[in-house]
């Protein structure tokens, strides 16, 4: 909705004043005396829908938690935020711009209206020219400047066109042409270029250089390392920039002066926002690795998320209910962090995707009528799979002093089937979420005949929340799925904590600032310096590192 759209103050509504007192009364509720009262409570606390399947029951929540939480959606008129979204109204306001990543995988018989013009048509134009590309790839058919076949395709980008392309690689590597090699540059540190080309033949290497403007310093200083790299491998013959590089962007007269044919330039809309941007031509890589067909079954998930999201009824509907345990968690128990954990390895990313989708989203303090927030907003998300987790950090998240929500993540068969691995891998699932919830009592422990001072270092305090996903098995549409599931819940949330989920002014100050300091690094002079003491002697000292070497 727009600015003028914002309602009563979240502190003020009556839902959250009701949840605060009843948060009071059901503090010293522990989950196993909700599971002891309730025998049920592990099959009524569950929600499924277009093959995700949901246990949300090992939450510190009552039937009247829930009841409440429904209610605080209706008053901050998600519904209605939800209807202006889907209808292309521009609710990032702060940019004017609609938000319609949800576009990116309608049907091609779709209508998705943007100041009064379908843009469904010239998504699905997009599509078919990266499908057509990445046939002529996949075959060999696109040949490099010495006539070579492209075996090497590396993609350069930051953020959200480098986040996204990566996580989707990897998550479904399974599903990949084994032939070709994908690497992913996005550092500005020039080690990530380095090694990342270390093994390559120019000759048979394809770069694809995402930048909306083509003008992001990162990226831009790596395409130019990139194009170097290849001119000297392949003898300084500018026309084969041509043949190696191709560009996802809608700036054509840079891409065109970078050298790539702006036929070979894919393009993509102001109204997707970089860290929605996987299903738009952002994603090229990941459909040059697993193929048009299962990349149209990934947009295919993505879209069942979405119309599951907008029809479902709030008590039912997965998105909603996972941002609403998530605000509960955040704004009432006062957890400040979410630990993602996937059982799944080759989602071993997916949790630092999630990072740029929920922090750049909802890291915000100041509300859509532009006044301080006085509550919690965004939680750090973070998390590794398992079961490498469970010897690294969950000693915190089981014995330590912060509550730690956590989202498992599980399926019921593995991509590579291999003796006793899944068995394992899911019995560990289970039993973390388990302990977590429980915990084992000092009675348990001395039943243990552990000497008494040992039995409060062996005490597991339990009442720790978690929700688990169950999914069939990690295919593309799956992964669809669950990364729309994560981005609906960030817009839930955006709407309860009345922010704008769509901008990220928060990244600009310090870029501004580097742009300001890099002249003063690099010039032969030393300009006169106008920042403070402390970041003044800091130049000064790298200027002196710099020329002593």
């Amino acid at each position: 909705m727009s600015k003028k759209s914002v309602i009563k103050p979240l502190t003020q509504r009556p839902a959250w004043k009701a949840l605060a007192t009843h948060q009071k009364k059901i503090a010293k509720l522990h989950l196993r005396e909700l599971f002891a009262a309730n025998k049920q409570r592990g099959e009524k606390l569950t929600a499924e829908a277009i093959g995700l399947f949901l246990d949300y029951s090992k939450n510190r929540i009552t039937a009247e938690t829930l009841k409440l939480l429904l209610q605080l959606a209706k008053e901050s008129n998600l519904r209605g935020r939800m209807d202006a979204m889907f209808a292309g109204e521009k609710i990032n306001f702060t940019e004017n711009r609609a938000v319609l990543h949800t576009a990116l995988r309608a049907p091609k018989n779709a209508k998705v209206f943007v100041d009064g013009k379908n843009v469904v048509p010239d998504v699905h134009a997009v599509l078919d020219k990266m499908t057509e590309f990445a046939k002529r790839v996949r075959s060999g058919a696109w040949k490099g400047h010495t006539g070579k076949r492209i075996k090497n395709i590396v993609n350069i980008g930051i953020g959200g066109s480098d986040l996204g392309p990566v996580m989707a690689y990897e998550a479904l590597r399974h599903y990949s042409q084994r032939d070709l090699v994908f690497r992913f540059v996005s550092n500005v540190d020039g080690a990530d270029f380095v090694e990342a080309m270390q093994d390559l033949n120019p000759a048979e290497t394809l770069f694809v250089v995402s930048s909306k403007t083509f003008t992001t310093q990162e990226t831009m200083t790596n395409a130019e390392s990139a194009r170097d790299w290849l001119l000297r491998g392949l003898g300084g013959n500018k026309k084969a920039v041509a043949k190696h590089f191709v560009a996802v962007s809608t700036n054509a007269e840079k891409v065109s002066a970078f050298g790539i044919d702006t036929a070979n330039m894919f393009g993509f809309w102001d109204w997707v926002g970089g860290r929605y941007s996987m299903d738009s031509a952002i994603g090229l890589s990941t459909m040059l690795a697993v193929g048009p067909e299962n990349f149209r079954a990934l947009l295919a998930g993505f879209h069942e998320m979405d119309e599951h999201f907008r029809t479902a009824p709030f008590e039912k509907n997965l998105p909603v209910l996972m941002a609403l345990l998530s605000v509960w968690n955040t704004n009432f128990l006062g957890a400040e962090t979410v630990a993602v954990l996937p059982y799944e390895n080759y989602l071993k990313r997916f949790p630092a995707y999630l990072q740029q989708l929920t922090m750049e989203s909802n890291g915000k303090s100041v509300t859509l009528d532009g006044k301080k927030v006085n509550y919690e907003t965004s939680p750090i998300y973070w998390g590794e799979p398992g079961t490498n987790g469970q010897h690294s950090f969950y000693q915190l998240i089981h014995q330590g002093t912060r509550l730690i929500p956590c989202d498992f993540i599980a399926f019921g068969k593995a991509l590579t089937p291999l003796g006793r691995h899944h068995d394992l891998l899911l019995a560990n699932a289970l039993a973390q979420s388990e302990a977590l919830a429980f915990g084992k009592t000092a009675a348990e422990v001395k039943a243990e005949k552990v000497a008494d001072a040992l039995v409060p270092h062996k005490v597991f305090e339990g009442n720790r929340p978690s929700n688990t996903i169950l999914a069939d098995r990690l295919t593309p549409a799956v992964l669809g799925k669950l990364v729309a599931l994560y981005e609906h819940i960030v817009f839930v949330q955006g709407a309860i904590w009345s922010v704008n989920p769509f901008d990220q002014w928060g990244v600009e100050l310090g870029k501004a600032l580097a742009q300001r300091i890099v002249p003063e690094l690099e010039n032969t002079t030393l300009p006169p310096l106008k920042h403070d003491s402390s970041t003044n002697n800091l130049i000064r000292r790298y200027r002196k590192m710099k020329s002593a070497r």
